[in-house]
Protein backbone atom coordinates (compact mmCIF):
# COMPACT_ATOMS: atom_id res chain seq x y z
CA UNK A 1 0.00 0.00 0.00
CA UNK A 2 3.19 2.25 -0.17
CA UNK A 3 1.72 3.72 -3.89
CA UNK A 4 -0.90 4.76 -1.75
CA UNK A 5 0.33 6.78 0.48
CA UNK A 6 -0.63 10.47 1.60
CA UNK A 7 -3.41 9.90 -1.00
CA UNK A 8 -6.40 10.94 0.62
CA UNK A 9 -9.98 9.87 0.54
CA UNK A 10 -13.46 8.73 1.57
CA UNK A 11 -14.35 5.14 2.48
CA UNK A 12 -17.54 3.84 1.16
CA UNK A 13 -19.03 0.86 3.55
CA UNK A 14 -22.15 -1.86 2.61
CA UNK A 15 -23.52 -4.14 5.26
CA UNK A 16 -25.35 -6.03 2.69
CA UNK A 17 -27.34 -9.65 3.49
CA UNK A 18 -24.02 -11.37 2.63
CA UNK A 19 -21.37 -9.76 3.69
CA UNK A 20 -19.53 -6.33 4.40
CA UNK A 21 -17.34 -4.67 1.85
CA UNK A 22 -15.55 -1.45 1.53
CA UNK A 23 -14.19 0.89 -0.97
CA UNK A 24 -11.98 3.76 -0.73
CA UNK A 25 -12.29 7.04 -3.71
CA UNK A 26 -9.50 9.64 -4.17
CA UNK A 27 -10.13 12.86 -4.96
CA UNK A 28 -10.71 12.18 -8.49
CA UNK A 29 -12.93 9.79 -7.70
CA UNK A 30 -11.00 6.61 -8.87
CA UNK A 31 -11.53 3.39 -6.56
CA UNK A 32 -7.89 2.06 -5.15
CA UNK A 33 -9.14 -0.38 -2.34
CA UNK A 34 -11.89 -2.75 -1.73
CA UNK A 35 -12.23 -5.36 0.52
CA UNK A 36 -14.99 -7.79 1.76
CA UNK A 37 -15.82 -10.47 4.38
CA UNK A 38 -18.37 -12.86 3.39
CA UNK A 39 -20.30 -14.01 6.61
CA UNK A 40 -21.05 -17.69 5.25
CA UNK A 41 -17.50 -18.22 4.57
CA UNK A 42 -15.51 -16.05 6.73
CA UNK A 43 -17.89 -15.83 9.94
CA UNK A 44 -18.78 -19.86 9.94
CA UNK A 45 -19.17 -20.41 13.29
CA UNK A 46 -22.47 -17.98 13.17
CA UNK A 47 -23.84 -20.64 11.36
CA UNK A 48 -26.03 -18.29 8.40
CA UNK A 49 -26.82 -19.78 4.83
CA UNK A 50 -26.57 -16.26 2.44
CA UNK A 51 -26.27 -14.52 5.82
CA UNK A 52 -29.19 -15.56 7.73
CA UNK A 53 -30.83 -17.90 10.07
CA UNK A 54 -34.07 -19.22 8.32
CA UNK A 55 -36.27 -20.49 11.21
CA UNK A 56 -38.57 -23.17 11.41
CA UNK A 57 -41.56 -21.53 10.51
CA UNK A 58 -40.46 -20.24 7.27
CA UNK A 59 -41.89 -17.13 7.87
CA UNK A 60 -38.92 -16.03 10.31
CA UNK A 61 -35.70 -14.71 9.14
CA UNK A 62 -32.84 -13.38 11.28
CA UNK A 63 -29.44 -12.12 10.73
CA UNK A 64 -27.18 -12.67 14.24
CA UNK A 65 -25.85 -8.85 14.93
CA UNK A 66 -22.63 -9.80 16.41
CA UNK A 67 -22.07 -11.27 13.18
CA UNK A 68 -22.08 -7.72 11.70
CA UNK A 69 -19.63 -6.14 13.99
CA UNK A 70 -17.58 -9.47 14.14
CA UNK A 71 -16.98 -8.71 10.04
CA UNK A 72 -16.41 -4.59 10.42
CA UNK A 73 -13.20 -5.82 13.40
CA UNK A 74 -11.80 -8.49 10.09
CA UNK A 75 -11.93 -6.20 7.43
CA UNK A 76 -10.26 -2.80 9.21
CA UNK A 77 -7.68 -5.97 10.92
CA UNK A 78 -7.22 -6.78 6.68
CA UNK A 79 -7.04 -3.07 6.10
CA UNK A 80 -4.33 -1.77 8.97
CA UNK A 81 -2.27 -5.43 8.07
CA UNK A 82 -2.02 -4.11 4.17
CA UNK A 83 -0.89 -1.06 5.28
CA UNK A 84 -3.92 0.96 4.47
CA UNK A 85 -3.10 5.08 5.38
CA UNK A 86 -6.61 5.60 7.74
CA UNK A 87 -4.55 9.00 8.55
CA UNK A 88 -5.96 10.08 4.80
CA UNK A 89 -9.25 9.17 5.64
CA UNK A 90 -11.53 12.83 5.04
CA UNK A 91 -14.87 10.94 5.53
CA UNK A 92 -16.80 8.01 5.34
CA UNK A 93 -20.68 6.89 4.79
CA UNK A 94 -22.01 3.55 3.66
CA UNK A 95 -25.20 1.79 3.49
CA UNK A 96 -26.91 -0.89 4.97
CA UNK A 97 -29.48 -3.78 3.78
CA UNK A 98 -32.95 -2.24 4.06
CA UNK A 99 -35.37 -3.07 6.28
CA UNK A 100 -33.49 -4.88 9.34
CA UNK A 101 -33.81 -3.25 12.52
CA UNK A 102 -31.34 -3.49 15.39
CA UNK A 103 -32.31 -3.48 19.12
CA UNK A 104 -29.60 -1.73 21.39
CA UNK A 105 -29.49 -2.39 25.19
CA UNK A 106 -30.28 0.01 28.25
CA UNK A 107 -26.39 1.16 28.85
CA UNK A 108 -25.18 0.27 25.20
CA UNK A 109 -24.83 4.26 24.70
CA UNK A 110 -21.94 4.51 28.16
CA UNK A 111 -20.20 0.90 26.27
CA UNK A 112 -19.73 2.76 22.69
CA UNK A 113 -18.28 5.72 24.48
CA UNK A 114 -16.22 3.97 26.41
CA UNK A 115 -14.09 1.74 23.58
CA UNK A 116 -10.97 0.63 24.67
CA UNK A 117 -8.41 0.17 22.02
CA UNK A 118 -6.96 -2.61 22.66
CA UNK A 119 -9.92 -5.04 21.95
CA UNK A 120 -12.05 -5.41 18.80
CA UNK A 121 -15.17 -4.11 18.85
CA UNK A 122 -17.14 -7.32 18.98
CA UNK A 123 -15.27 -8.42 22.31
CA UNK A 124 -16.66 -5.08 24.36
CA UNK A 125 -20.33 -5.23 22.32
CA UNK A 126 -20.57 -9.22 22.89
CA UNK A 127 -24.05 -11.07 24.13
CA UNK A 128 -23.17 -13.23 26.62
CA UNK A 129 -26.40 -15.69 26.80
CA UNK A 130 -25.68 -18.48 25.16
CA UNK A 131 -23.24 -20.90 23.33
CA UNK A 132 -19.36 -20.70 23.01
CA UNK A 133 -18.62 -20.60 19.50
CA UNK A 134 -15.28 -20.35 19.55
CA UNK A 135 -14.89 -15.94 19.08
CA UNK A 136 -12.45 -16.14 21.71
CA UNK A 137 -8.58 -16.40 21.44
CA UNK A 138 -8.15 -19.75 19.42
CA UNK A 139 -11.06 -18.00 16.31
CA UNK A 140 -9.16 -18.04 13.09
CA UNK A 141 -10.77 -14.65 12.43
CA UNK A 142 -9.16 -12.54 15.18
CA UNK A 143 -6.09 -10.68 15.68
CA UNK A 144 -4.84 -8.21 17.78
CA UNK A 145 -4.95 -8.57 21.93
CA UNK A 146 -7.99 -10.92 22.53
CA UNK A 147 -10.13 -12.03 25.98
CA UNK A 148 -12.07 -15.23 25.62
CA UNK A 149 -15.54 -14.31 24.53
CA UNK A 150 -18.51 -15.96 23.61
CA UNK A 151 -20.79 -15.38 20.21
CA UNK A 152 -24.32 -15.96 19.38
CA UNK A 153 -25.58 -18.99 17.71
CA UNK A 154 -29.60 -19.47 18.80
CA UNK A 155 -32.51 -20.39 16.05
CA UNK A 156 -35.84 -20.82 17.54
CA UNK A 157 -37.35 -24.63 17.82
CA UNK A 158 -40.08 -25.98 15.63
CA UNK A 159 -43.36 -23.60 16.11
CA UNK A 160 -41.18 -20.39 17.93
CA UNK A 161 -41.65 -17.38 15.20
CA UNK A 162 -40.11 -14.83 18.35
CA UNK A 163 -36.42 -13.26 17.59
CA UNK A 164 -34.17 -14.54 20.03
CA UNK A 165 -34.16 -12.35 23.30
CA UNK A 166 -31.99 -11.74 26.23
CA UNK A 167 -32.48 -14.21 29.44
CA UNK A 168 -33.32 -11.96 32.14
CA UNK A 169 -29.86 -12.75 34.07
CA UNK A 170 -28.09 -11.21 31.57
CA UNK A 171 -29.33 -7.64 31.88
CA UNK A 172 -26.62 -5.34 31.73
CA UNK A 173 -23.92 -7.95 30.07
CA UNK A 174 -24.82 -7.17 26.78
CA UNK A 175 -25.70 -4.23 24.75
CA UNK A 176 -28.28 -5.53 22.62
CA UNK A 177 -31.92 -6.49 23.82
CA UNK A 178 -32.39 -9.77 21.07
CA UNK A 179 -29.13 -11.04 19.16
CA UNK A 180 -30.92 -12.13 16.34
CA UNK A 181 -32.03 -9.29 14.48
CA UNK A 182 -35.40 -9.40 12.05
CA UNK A 183 -34.15 -8.37 8.14
CA UNK A 184 -35.50 -7.77 4.41
CA UNK A 185 -36.53 -11.67 4.35
CA UNK A 186 -38.52 -11.76 7.33
CA UNK A 187 -42.11 -12.41 6.52
CA UNK A 188 -43.74 -13.12 9.68
CA UNK A 189 -45.47 -9.85 10.55
CA UNK A 190 -48.44 -10.01 9.14
CA UNK A 191 -50.85 -9.22 11.32
CA UNK A 192 -48.85 -6.26 12.28
CA UNK A 193 -49.50 -5.10 8.78
CA UNK A 194 -53.46 -5.43 9.18
CA UNK A 195 -53.47 -3.77 12.15
CA UNK A 196 -51.42 -0.54 10.99
CA UNK A 197 -53.21 -0.40 7.93
CA UNK A 198 -56.56 -0.68 9.97
CA UNK A 199 -55.18 1.97 12.21
CA UNK A 200 -54.12 5.12 9.76
CA UNK A 201 -57.55 4.30 7.58
CA UNK A 202 -56.47 1.67 4.93
CA UNK A 203 -53.26 0.40 2.55
CA UNK A 204 -53.64 2.94 0.63
CA UNK A 205 -53.57 5.98 3.18
CA UNK A 206 -51.00 4.68 4.35
CA UNK A 207 -49.37 4.37 1.05
CA UNK A 208 -49.80 7.97 1.16
CA UNK A 209 -48.76 8.90 4.40
CA UNK A 210 -45.51 6.81 4.30
CA UNK A 211 -44.49 5.60 0.44
CA UNK A 212 -45.45 2.04 0.75
CA UNK A 213 -48.80 0.19 1.85
CA UNK A 214 -47.80 -1.76 5.05
CA UNK A 215 -45.38 -4.53 4.48
CA UNK A 216 -43.74 -7.99 6.43
CA UNK A 217 -39.95 -6.34 5.96
CA UNK A 218 -40.75 -3.05 6.74
CA UNK A 219 -39.08 -2.05 10.27
CA UNK A 220 -42.56 -0.31 12.14
CA UNK A 221 -43.90 -4.13 11.41
CA UNK A 222 -40.99 -5.93 13.27
CA UNK A 223 -41.22 -3.60 16.04
CA UNK A 224 -44.84 -4.16 16.64
CA UNK A 225 -44.21 -7.60 16.86
CA UNK A 226 -41.29 -7.30 19.28
CA UNK A 227 -43.30 -5.47 21.38
CA UNK A 228 -46.59 -7.64 21.44
CA UNK A 229 -44.31 -10.80 21.82
CA UNK A 230 -41.52 -9.75 23.49
CA UNK A 231 -42.30 -6.65 25.53
CA UNK A 232 -39.54 -6.84 28.10
CA UNK A 233 -37.27 -6.64 25.68
CA UNK A 234 -38.85 -4.10 24.35
CA UNK A 235 -38.81 -2.20 27.28
CA UNK A 236 -35.01 -2.69 27.94
CA UNK A 237 -34.20 -1.31 24.47
CA UNK A 238 -32.39 2.24 24.68
CA UNK A 239 -32.58 3.10 20.97
CA UNK A 240 -33.62 1.05 17.72
CA UNK A 241 -31.23 1.64 14.34
CA UNK A 242 -31.47 0.02 10.67
CA UNK A 243 -29.12 -1.79 9.95
CA UNK A 244 -26.97 1.50 8.00
CA UNK A 245 -27.44 3.68 11.13
CA UNK A 246 -26.34 0.89 13.46
CA UNK A 247 -23.51 0.69 11.67
CA UNK A 248 -22.88 4.28 11.39
CA UNK A 249 -23.08 4.34 15.33
CA UNK A 250 -20.17 1.92 15.42
CA UNK A 251 -17.59 4.31 13.90
CA UNK A 252 -19.81 7.39 16.10
CA UNK A 253 -19.13 5.83 19.34
CA UNK A 254 -22.72 7.05 19.88
CA UNK A 255 -26.34 5.95 18.38
CA UNK A 256 -26.34 7.39 14.77
CA UNK A 257 -30.08 8.95 13.70
CA UNK A 258 -31.85 6.92 11.04
CA UNK A 259 -31.46 8.95 7.53
CA UNK A 260 -34.54 10.54 5.91
CA UNK A 261 -33.78 8.09 2.69
CA UNK A 262 -33.63 4.78 4.76
CA UNK A 263 -35.74 6.06 7.58
CA UNK A 264 -38.69 6.14 4.66
CA UNK A 265 -38.80 2.24 4.35
CA UNK A 266 -40.05 1.40 8.05
CA UNK A 267 -43.54 2.43 7.15
CA UNK A 268 -43.54 5.29 10.13
CA UNK A 269 -42.06 8.16 7.93
CA UNK A 270 -44.27 10.88 6.80
CA UNK A 271 -42.22 11.74 3.51
CA UNK A 272 -43.47 14.89 2.70
CA UNK A 273 -43.12 16.67 5.65
CA UNK A 274 -40.24 14.05 6.97
CA UNK A 275 -41.00 13.18 10.51
CA UNK A 276 -42.36 10.37 12.78
CA UNK A 277 -45.82 9.68 11.99
CA UNK A 278 -47.56 9.70 15.33
CA UNK A 279 -50.45 7.63 14.08
CA UNK A 280 -47.93 4.89 12.95
CA UNK A 281 -45.70 5.09 15.64
CA UNK A 282 -48.61 4.59 18.34
CA UNK A 283 -49.99 1.71 16.15
CA UNK A 284 -46.57 0.10 16.85
CA UNK A 285 -45.41 0.42 20.24
CA UNK A 286 -45.12 2.99 23.04
CA UNK A 287 -42.40 5.80 23.58
CA UNK A 288 -41.11 4.35 19.92
CA UNK A 289 -40.34 8.19 19.37
CA UNK A 290 -37.79 8.40 21.69
CA UNK A 291 -36.30 4.70 21.03
CA UNK A 292 -35.97 6.14 17.19
CA UNK A 293 -34.41 9.67 17.93
CA UNK A 294 -35.17 12.22 15.31
CA UNK A 295 -34.39 11.75 11.76
CA UNK A 296 -32.27 13.51 9.75
CA UNK A 297 -31.24 14.61 5.82
CA UNK A 298 -29.62 11.88 4.10
CA UNK A 299 -26.37 14.02 3.15
CA UNK A 300 -25.93 14.99 6.83
CA UNK A 301 -22.23 15.06 8.57
CA UNK A 302 -23.72 13.20 11.85
CA UNK A 303 -20.75 13.46 13.85
CA UNK A 304 -16.20 12.64 13.87
CA UNK A 305 -15.51 9.51 14.04
CA UNK A 306 -14.78 7.63 17.81
CA UNK A 307 -11.91 8.17 19.46
CA UNK A 308 -11.23 4.41 19.54
CA UNK A 309 -10.71 4.19 15.69
CA UNK A 310 -8.44 7.13 15.54
CA UNK A 311 -5.88 4.93 18.49
CA UNK A 312 -6.52 1.65 17.52
CA UNK A 313 -6.29 2.58 13.13
CA UNK A 314 -4.55 5.67 13.01
CA UNK A 315 -7.76 7.29 11.70
CA UNK A 316 -7.97 11.11 11.95
CA UNK A 317 -9.84 12.81 14.51
CA UNK A 318 -11.56 14.91 12.25
CA UNK A 319 -12.50 12.18 9.72
CA UNK A 320 -16.32 12.90 9.42
CA UNK A 321 -19.11 10.43 9.53
CA UNK A 322 -21.57 11.18 7.19
CA UNK A 323 -25.55 9.63 7.94
CA UNK A 324 -25.70 6.15 6.74
CA UNK A 325 -28.48 4.80 4.47
CA UNK A 326 -29.90 1.82 3.00
CA UNK A 327 -28.30 -0.11 -0.04
CA UNK A 328 -31.04 0.86 -2.34
CA UNK A 329 -30.56 4.52 -2.19
CA UNK A 330 -27.01 4.33 -1.83
CA UNK A 331 -27.14 2.43 -5.51
CA UNK A 332 -28.95 5.30 -6.81
CA UNK A 333 -25.91 7.52 -5.76
CA UNK A 334 -23.59 5.08 -6.80
CA UNK A 335 -24.92 4.90 -10.20
CA UNK A 336 -25.38 8.98 -10.46
CA UNK A 337 -28.80 9.40 -11.17
CA UNK A 338 -30.20 12.80 -11.64
CA UNK A 339 -33.83 13.86 -12.25
CA UNK A 340 -35.53 12.72 -14.46
CA UNK A 341 -33.63 9.49 -14.84
CA UNK A 342 -34.93 5.93 -14.28
CA UNK A 343 -32.10 2.70 -13.57
CA UNK A 344 -32.92 -0.51 -14.53
CA UNK A 345 -31.60 -3.23 -13.01
CA UNK A 346 -32.16 -6.37 -15.37
CA UNK A 347 -31.47 -9.11 -13.45
CA UNK A 348 -32.65 -12.21 -11.44
CA UNK A 349 -35.93 -10.25 -10.93
CA UNK A 350 -35.89 -6.67 -12.31
CA UNK A 351 -35.84 -3.47 -10.59
CA UNK A 352 -36.90 0.13 -11.54
CA UNK A 353 -34.87 2.96 -9.28
CA UNK A 354 -37.11 6.33 -10.62
CA UNK A 355 -35.57 9.95 -9.49
CA UNK A 356 -39.00 11.54 -8.85
CA UNK A 357 -39.99 15.55 -8.16
CA UNK A 358 -43.96 14.89 -7.06
CA UNK A 359 -44.28 10.73 -6.41
CA UNK A 360 -47.97 9.65 -6.57
CA UNK A 361 -47.92 6.84 -3.78
CA UNK A 362 -49.86 3.66 -4.59
CA UNK A 363 -50.83 0.11 -3.57
CA UNK A 364 -47.36 -1.41 -5.56
CA UNK A 365 -43.73 -0.14 -5.06
CA UNK A 366 -42.18 2.36 -2.90
CA UNK A 367 -41.64 5.71 -2.63
CA UNK A 368 -38.81 6.54 -0.73
CA UNK A 369 -36.60 10.41 -0.11
CA UNK A 370 -33.96 11.26 -1.99
CA UNK A 371 -30.61 10.61 -0.69
CA UNK A 372 -28.75 12.65 -2.62
CA UNK A 373 -31.43 15.47 -2.60
CA UNK A 374 -33.73 16.33 0.20
CA UNK A 375 -36.32 18.30 -1.97
CA UNK A 376 -36.67 14.90 -4.63
CA UNK A 377 -37.83 11.60 -3.92
CA UNK A 378 -37.01 8.18 -5.28
CA UNK A 379 -38.91 5.44 -6.38
CA UNK A 380 -38.42 1.30 -6.75
CA UNK A 381 -40.46 -1.19 -8.52
CA UNK A 382 -39.49 -4.39 -8.26
CA UNK A 383 -40.82 -7.56 -11.22
CA UNK A 384 -39.64 -10.64 -9.92
CA UNK A 385 -39.89 -12.29 -13.56
CA UNK A 386 -37.02 -11.03 -14.70
CA UNK A 387 -34.02 -12.66 -16.32
CA UNK A 388 -35.17 -16.19 -15.39
CA UNK A 389 -38.36 -15.99 -17.52
CA UNK A 390 -35.83 -13.84 -20.20
CA UNK A 391 -33.82 -17.22 -19.94
CA UNK A 392 -37.11 -19.57 -19.82
CA UNK A 393 -38.04 -18.34 -23.17
CA UNK A 394 -34.65 -18.60 -24.96
CA UNK A 395 -34.59 -22.06 -23.91
CA UNK A 396 -37.50 -23.24 -25.45
CA UNK A 397 -37.76 -20.78 -28.49
CA UNK A 398 -34.20 -19.93 -29.50
CA UNK A 399 -32.37 -23.46 -28.78
CA UNK A 400 -31.06 -21.85 -25.45
CA UNK A 401 -29.02 -18.99 -27.30
CA UNK A 402 -29.44 -15.61 -26.89
CA UNK A 403 -27.73 -15.07 -30.44
CA UNK A 404 -30.85 -16.67 -31.85
CA UNK A 405 -33.16 -14.75 -29.32
CA UNK A 406 -31.53 -11.42 -30.62
CA UNK A 407 -32.18 -12.80 -34.16
CA UNK A 408 -36.09 -12.47 -33.47
CA UNK A 409 -35.87 -9.24 -31.92
CA UNK A 410 -34.04 -8.17 -35.23
CA UNK A 411 -36.69 -9.64 -37.56
CA UNK A 412 -39.78 -8.47 -36.06
CA UNK A 413 -41.52 -5.09 -36.64
CA UNK A 414 -41.50 -2.53 -33.56
CA UNK A 415 -45.20 -2.91 -32.08
CA UNK A 416 -45.11 -6.88 -33.01
CA UNK A 417 -47.99 -5.95 -35.25
CA UNK A 418 -50.19 -5.37 -32.41
CA UNK A 419 -49.50 -8.45 -30.64
CA UNK A 420 -49.07 -8.68 -26.63
CA UNK A 421 -47.97 -10.46 -24.19
CA UNK A 422 -47.61 -11.43 -20.24
CA UNK A 423 -45.32 -13.95 -18.80
CA UNK A 424 -45.51 -14.71 -15.32
CA UNK A 425 -44.36 -17.92 -14.75
CA UNK A 426 -44.43 -17.33 -10.96
CA UNK A 427 -46.88 -15.21 -8.94
CA UNK A 428 -45.46 -11.47 -9.93
CA UNK A 429 -45.14 -8.25 -7.30
CA UNK A 430 -46.33 -5.80 -10.17
CA UNK A 431 -48.93 -6.77 -10.99
CA UNK A 432 -50.05 -9.70 -8.81
CA UNK A 433 -51.01 -12.12 -11.89
CA UNK A 434 -49.53 -15.61 -12.76
CA UNK A 435 -49.73 -17.49 -16.19
CA UNK A 436 -48.74 -16.54 -19.40
CA UNK A 437 -51.28 -14.48 -21.98
CA UNK A 438 -51.42 -13.78 -25.10
CA UNK A 439 -53.49 -11.61 -27.10
CA UNK A 440 -53.91 -10.38 -31.25
CA UNK A 441 -54.01 -7.17 -32.25
CA UNK A 442 -57.58 -7.75 -32.17
CA UNK A 443 -57.57 -7.92 -28.11
CA UNK A 444 -58.47 -11.66 -28.45
CA UNK A 445 -56.50 -14.20 -25.96
CA UNK A 446 -54.98 -16.49 -28.22
CA UNK A 447 -52.88 -19.90 -27.13
CA UNK A 448 -49.41 -19.18 -28.79
CA UNK A 449 -47.17 -16.81 -30.77
CA UNK A 450 -44.64 -17.80 -33.72
CA UNK A 451 -41.52 -18.05 -31.85
CA UNK A 452 -40.11 -15.17 -33.07
CA UNK A 453 -43.71 -13.07 -31.79
CA UNK A 454 -43.22 -14.64 -28.81
CA UNK A 455 -39.52 -13.39 -28.08
CA UNK A 456 -40.66 -9.82 -28.85
CA UNK A 457 -44.15 -10.03 -27.00
CA UNK A 458 -41.86 -11.23 -23.96
CA UNK A 459 -39.43 -8.63 -24.09
CA UNK A 460 -42.16 -5.49 -25.09
CA UNK A 461 -44.04 -6.44 -22.57
CA UNK A 462 -41.84 -6.90 -19.83
CA UNK A 463 -40.55 -3.09 -20.74
CA UNK A 464 -44.44 -1.60 -20.76
CA UNK A 465 -45.25 -3.21 -17.63
CA UNK A 466 -42.39 -1.30 -16.82
CA UNK A 467 -43.17 2.11 -18.01
CA UNK A 468 -46.85 2.20 -16.80
CA UNK A 469 -46.02 1.39 -13.35
CA UNK A 470 -43.05 4.04 -13.06
CA UNK A 471 -46.03 6.20 -14.45
CA UNK A 472 -48.06 5.75 -12.06
CA UNK A 473 -45.67 6.62 -9.16
CA UNK A 474 -45.76 9.52 -10.69
CA UNK A 475 -42.15 9.13 -13.31
CA UNK A 476 -42.73 11.40 -16.32
CA UNK A 477 -39.97 11.21 -19.17
CA UNK A 478 -37.94 14.71 -19.67
CA UNK A 479 -36.06 15.71 -22.30
CA UNK A 480 -32.76 14.88 -20.67
CA UNK A 481 -34.01 11.79 -19.16
CA UNK A 482 -31.64 8.63 -19.68
CA UNK A 483 -31.98 5.35 -18.92
CA UNK A 484 -28.86 3.33 -16.98
CA UNK A 485 -29.17 -0.54 -17.50
CA UNK A 486 -27.23 -2.53 -15.53
CA UNK A 487 -27.53 -6.47 -14.81
CA UNK A 488 -26.72 -9.48 -16.91
CA UNK A 489 -29.47 -8.79 -19.73
CA UNK A 490 -28.17 -5.39 -19.90
CA UNK A 491 -24.87 -6.64 -22.31
CA UNK A 492 -27.37 -7.71 -24.71
CA UNK A 493 -27.84 -4.87 -27.24
CA UNK A 494 -31.10 -5.70 -28.83
CA UNK A 495 -32.98 -5.99 -25.65
CA UNK A 496 -31.51 -2.98 -24.70
CA UNK A 497 -33.33 -1.50 -27.83
CA UNK A 498 -36.53 -2.38 -27.04
CA UNK A 499 -36.15 -0.64 -23.97
CA UNK A 500 -34.57 2.38 -25.42
CA UNK A 501 -38.37 2.20 -28.03
CA UNK A 502 -40.31 1.58 -25.62
CA UNK A 503 -39.70 4.54 -22.96
CA UNK A 504 -38.38 6.71 -25.94
CA UNK A 505 -35.10 8.04 -24.49
CA UNK A 506 -31.93 7.12 -24.58
CA UNK A 507 -30.04 3.75 -22.71
CA UNK A 508 -26.79 3.97 -20.77
CA UNK A 509 -24.81 1.09 -19.57
CA UNK A 510 -22.38 2.04 -16.42
CA UNK A 511 -20.35 -0.52 -14.61
CA UNK A 512 -21.71 -0.58 -11.21
CA UNK A 513 -19.78 -3.15 -9.35
CA UNK A 514 -20.24 -2.54 -5.62
CA UNK A 515 -22.76 0.30 -6.87
CA UNK A 516 -23.59 0.97 -2.84
CA UNK A 517 -20.34 0.85 -1.87
CA UNK A 518 -19.24 3.23 -4.75
CA UNK A 519 -22.16 5.12 -3.49
CA UNK A 520 -21.53 5.38 -0.29
CA UNK A 521 -18.19 7.37 -0.80
CA UNK A 522 -19.58 9.45 -3.00
CA UNK A 523 -22.15 10.71 -0.17
CA UNK A 524 -19.02 10.74 2.17
CA UNK A 525 -17.87 13.48 -0.67
CA UNK A 526 -21.18 15.04 -0.90
CA UNK A 527 -21.22 15.29 3.08
CA UNK A 528 -18.11 17.17 3.22
CA UNK A 529 -19.21 19.53 0.55
CA UNK A 530 -21.57 21.41 2.96
CA UNK A 531 -24.66 18.69 1.56
CA UNK A 532 -27.36 20.38 0.74
CA UNK A 533 -25.76 23.49 -0.55
CA UNK A 534 -23.76 21.89 -3.12
CA UNK A 535 -25.45 19.30 -5.91
CA UNK A 536 -24.54 16.04 -5.92
CA UNK A 537 -24.11 16.35 -9.37
CA UNK A 538 -21.55 18.79 -8.75
CA UNK A 539 -19.43 16.58 -6.72
CA UNK A 540 -19.46 13.57 -8.54
CA UNK A 541 -18.42 15.23 -11.76
CA UNK A 542 -15.39 13.38 -12.60
CA UNK A 543 -16.85 9.90 -12.40
CA UNK A 544 -16.65 7.88 -15.46
CA UNK A 545 -19.55 8.51 -17.70
CA UNK A 546 -21.91 5.99 -19.13
CA UNK A 547 -21.53 4.36 -22.59
CA UNK A 548 -24.72 5.15 -24.94
CA UNK A 549 -26.18 1.54 -25.69
CA UNK A 550 -29.60 2.44 -27.56
CA UNK A 551 -30.88 5.26 -28.82
CA UNK A 552 -35.05 5.03 -29.67
CA UNK A 553 -35.34 4.38 -32.91
CA UNK A 554 -37.45 7.27 -34.68
CA UNK A 555 -41.40 6.77 -35.13
CA UNK A 556 -41.31 4.23 -32.26
CA UNK A 557 -42.58 6.32 -29.34
CA UNK A 558 -45.88 7.12 -31.59
CA UNK A 559 -46.51 3.45 -31.93
CA UNK A 560 -45.90 2.29 -28.39
CA UNK A 561 -48.23 5.04 -27.60
CA UNK A 562 -51.03 3.00 -28.32
CA UNK A 563 -49.61 -0.23 -27.50
CA UNK A 564 -48.85 1.15 -23.71
CA UNK A 565 -52.88 1.95 -23.35
CA UNK A 566 -53.96 -1.21 -24.54
CA UNK A 567 -51.45 -3.38 -22.50
CA UNK A 568 -52.29 -1.58 -19.46
CA UNK A 569 -56.38 -2.48 -20.26
CA UNK A 570 -55.65 -5.74 -21.07
CA UNK A 571 -53.87 -6.09 -17.60
CA UNK A 572 -56.83 -5.01 -15.61
CA UNK A 573 -58.51 -7.40 -17.50
CA UNK A 574 -56.36 -10.04 -16.50
CA UNK A 575 -56.29 -9.14 -12.90
CA UNK A 576 -60.22 -8.78 -13.34
CA UNK A 577 -60.62 -12.68 -14.40
CA UNK A 578 -57.91 -14.19 -11.81
CA UNK A 579 -59.52 -11.94 -8.70
CA UNK A 580 -62.63 -10.66 -9.27
CA UNK A 581 -63.87 -6.45 -9.82
CA UNK A 582 -62.87 -4.75 -7.78
CA UNK A 583 -65.06 -3.94 -4.08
Amino acid sequence: MAEHAGRRCCLGWDFSTQQVKVVAVDAELNVFYEDSVHFDRDLQEFGTQGGVHVHEDGLTVTSPVLMWVQALDIILEKMKASGFDFSQVLALSGAGQQHGSVYWKAGASQVLASLSPDLLLHEQLQTSCCLDRGSGANSPHHTGPLQPSRTLLRVPPSGISSWDVMPPGDAGKACFSISDCPVWMDSSTTAQCHQLEATVGGAQALSCLTGSRAYERFTGNQIAKLYQQNPEAYSHTERISLVSSFAASLFLGSHSPIDYSDGSGMNLLRIQDKVWSQACLGACAPHLEEKLGLPVPSCSVVGAISSYFVQRYGFPPGCKVVAFTGDNPASLAGMRLEEGDIAVSLGTSDTLFLWLQEPTPTLEGHIFCNPVDPQHYMALLCFKNGSLMREKIRDELASSSWSEFSKALQSTEIGNCGNLGFYFDVMEITPEIIGRHRFSAENHEVSAFPWDVEIRALIEGQFMAKKIHAEGLGYRVMPKTKILATGGASHNRDILQVLADVFGTPVYVIDTANSACVGSAYRAFHGLAAGTDVPFSEVVKLAPNPRLAAAPTPGASQVYEALLQRYAMLEQRILTQTRGPPE
